[in-house]
């Protein structure tokens, strides 16, 4: 892609570059309910842009685990009786827990999504193999 771009420097080159083969990885049963549907998602788009490897499985993971954990602290925030300052023991105000939470469970994913080029900016810093398409039958005709 440098090459065809005029961007390419050889001096920035791995030529030893590690390529492991393409694949599913199973997800580990320790996830969260909403991280396994985020893992079946995202695991299928990221194998078909030819992203995703058994040595991806703990990145992909991590990213799902904060995926789920940030969608149920949402729940949790949208019930009617949340409150996004609230008392301490002491009477002083401060901002509720699960916002920080939530939070962090952002910035997170985010360091993880762009680990896989899956934010607009990210997806223009990497290159990938093409896969083939299953879905077009007319794919193997050249």
């Amino acid at each position: 892609m440098k090459l065809l771009q005029g961007t390419n420097r050889p001096d920035r080159e791995n030529k030893n570059e590690p390529k492991p083969d393409l694949s599913i990885p199973t997800p580990g049963n320790h996830l969260l309910a909403e991280a396994l549907m985020e893992w079946g998602r995202m695991s299928r788009e990221l194998h078909k842009l030819g992203l995703l490897t058994e040595l991806d499985r703990p990145a992909l993971e991590a990213y799902c685990q904060n995926y789920g954990r940030w969608i149920e602290i949402e729940r949790e925030m949208q019930k009617p009786d949340f409150k996004y300052v609230i008392l301490t023991a002491k009477g002083n105000a401060i901002q509720n827990p699960l916002v920080g939470m939530a939070n962090t469970a952002q910035v997170l994913m985010h360091k993880f999504l762009t680990e896989f080029g899956m934010t607009p900016s990210s997806r223009t810093r990497i290159s990938a193999p093409k896969t083939k398409d299953d879905t077009n039958p007319f794919a193997n005709f050249g």
